[in-house]
């Protein structure tokens, strides 16, 4: 079975329409997780909390699709996605 590594983090953006944040050291990083179901549970408990805040956004970050540069294709370019 293929792992599924996924990131959760957030924190302040200069623009919330935008992607950028405000200051990088101040990133919350919640964790690392092996499933999605596990991923999105803790992104919403932390996006929950912080509904008040419009410049605050938490993601979840696709781990296992990241490109490896030392490898010639990718296995994520192989499948075309």
């Amino acid at each position: 079975m293929t792992q599924r590594l996924h990131l959760v983090f957030g924190g302040e953006l200069i623009d919330p329409t935008k992607t950028a944040f405000r200051d990088v050291n101040d990133i919350h990083i919640v964790g690392m997780f092996p499933d999605y179901a596990s991923a999105f549970a803790a992104w919403k408990a932390n996006a929950q909390r912080t509904v008040d805040d419009a410049h605050t956004r938490y993601f979840i970050a696709h781990i296992h699709r990241l490109r490896d540069e030392a490898v010639a294709a990718s296995p994520t370019e192989e499948l075309g996605l």
